[in-house]
């Protein structure tokens, strides 16, 4: 169903291609797997989550691709937070014949009741966050699980731990200015701290490459023809094959700082 999404369907679709959100103008040229460590970090991910059976919940599903994923699980039912309302609409059609709802709120104060739900899923979400929203959104997750419910993330890291705050900071100033987005990526040590502050115990961790523009990535996320359609909208628009190469060049330029991590914790205190 996502593949068939129109352009005015998306999340910012009024905005110009110059200033859109990088992972937006990719979702525009048709691309859906948004996640920086690819298809096989968000399934490592869930398969280290105890989803069939128990309720789930998925911080900012976006265009639901992760969602039919947990739904092929099957969950005894799901509940997506998404603040953008396209988004929130788009993701409702995909899991309402699944026992399943997209509540249009914020990760920060999803409304949902304290101490009930078994795993909480979250992906490419916490990056953009300053310091205190990251530790806001963690906290949520913290009170509507269960006591011994999981957390789940697939983020964007930095490697390795031992990189300096000089160099991490100019990391993050050239991605924001690529993608248009205020991203803030931590070391995989980093996430594991602010995960911990918040009461939760780290149970498994895994690092991809951050590939996200890579062909062949690109092709075992979003098969060849997928591809060559991301491929085909990039040439007719100039504008868009700007910005694409100039993300490209911000990550291929830290290729060997950035990476996908993903980190499954469960709730102790």
């Amino acid at each position: 169903m996502t593949n068939n999404i129109q352009d005015k369907d998306l999340p910012f679709a009024q905005r110009d291609i110059e200033h859109v959100p990088g992972h937006w103008l990719l979702a525009r040229l048709g691309k859906r797997v948004l996640r920086p460590g690819g298809l096989e970090l968000s399934h490592a991910m869930l398969d280290h989550c105890n989803i069939t059976g128990h309720n789930v919940v998925e911080f900012a599903p976006g265009l639901g691709r992760t969602a039919r994923d947990i739904l092929a699980k099957n969950p005894s039912n799901y509940t997506g937070i998404e603040r953008d309302e396209q988004a929130q609409k788009i993701v409702s059609e995909i899991v309402s014949a699944h026992n399943g709802k997209c509540i249009n709120a914020d990760a920060t104060d999803t409304g949902l009741e304290s101490d009930t739900y078994d795993v909480v899923i979250g992906e490419a979400m916490l990056s953009m966050q300053t310091h205190a929203g990251k530790a806001k959104i963690i906290a949520e997750a913290h009170r509507i699980l269960k006591m011994g419910g999981q957390y789940a993330i697939h983020e964007l890291g930095l490697q390795p731990d031992s990189l300096s705050d000089d160099a991490k900071e100019q990391i993050r100033k050239d991605i924001a200015r690529a993608i248009k987005v205020n991203a803030r990526p931590l070391t995989v040590q980093e996430w594991k701290e602010i995960a911990q502050e918040q009461g939760f115990e780290v149970e498994f961790v895994q690092i991809a490459p951050m590939a996200l523009l890579n062909i062949s990535r690109n092709i075992k996320d979003e098969g060849i023809g997928g591809v060559l359609k991301i491929l085909k909208n990039i040439i007719v628009n100039p504008k868009a094959r700007k910005r694409v190469l100039t993300m490209k060049k911000a990550f291929t330029q830290y290729r060997n700082e950035l990476c996908g991590v993903t980190l499954v914790m469960r709730k102790i205190k």
